[in-house]
């Protein structure tokens, strides 16, 4: 018999609820950080209590993953050129992933395991197959753009890491004491562009440019 306190919370604890909380708890600090105990403790319930929606961590992070993909706000399809449309829907994807870099990783194994993924995947296939491209060149090139958007936020200049004052501000000097130590006769090149692996100067021309090479090599690549 389920006693009274888990029914409660079973009622109070939706796994849409869970699942924004595990997200929650992963842009702060981590995936390592999310568990089923930690979870429970976050939301003031046992364990037992989560167990109704995620039977292991495993399912925490497909929930989490879920989540991301259902916020993506898809543009109405259009007319226009296919290659303008897909860059709205790319864009739409990385306004979805882009305030969750901590959790991005979850995504690419994970989009076919939730409606919003598999919706945003027949998207993008039926785009390629529209342009020109074969089914299997189809969903190669949009597993390699999903997995590039994902990309293209873990891996911002000096942003998106778990650390947290003095350990961030420790790494920080450990890197620049690193870069610092090459000798500038053999790599005279990363020297030069040490300020720029620290940190992203121009948040919205890193992410505009990585879009124009996404949506440019997609189109160079288009069958003729």
């Amino acid at each position: 018999m389920v006693s009274n306190g888990i029914a409660t919370a079973r009622e109070r604890l939706s796994r849409e609820v869970l699942a924004g909380g595990a997200l929650d708890l992963a842009d702060r600090e981590g995936i390592e950080a999310v568990t089923i105990r930690r979870l429970a403790q976050e939301h003031q319930v046992t364990p037992m209590a989560l167990y109704w929606h995620f039977t292991d961590k495993d399912a925490v992070l497909d929930g989490i993953a879920e989540r991301i993909y259902a916020s993506v706000v898809l543009p109405e399809p259009s007319n226009g050129p296919w290659d303008d449309q897909l860059r709205e829907v790319l864009l739409a994807l990385l306004a979805a992933i882009r305030p969750h870099p901590l959790a991005a990783d979850l995504l690419a194994p994970r989009v076919m395991k939730s409606e919003a993924g598999l919706v945003l995947a027949e998207r993008v296939i039926g785009m390629l197959r529209g342009a020109g491209f074969s089914a299997p060149h189809a969903s190669q090139t949009a597993s390699f753009l999903l997995c590039s958007i994902i990309t293209l936020v873990t891996s911002e200049p000096g942003k998106h890491s778990a650390l947290t004052g003095e350990a961030q501000e420790q790494d920080d000097r450990g890197k620049r004491a690193r870069l610092a130590s090459l000798s500038p006769k053999l790599f005279p090149n990363l020297l030069e562009s040490t300020p720029y692996f620290l940190a992203c100067d121009d948040e919205d021309e890193y992410f505009a440019r990585g879009m124009d090479f996404l949506v440019e090599g997609t189109r160079g690549i288009r069958p003729l």
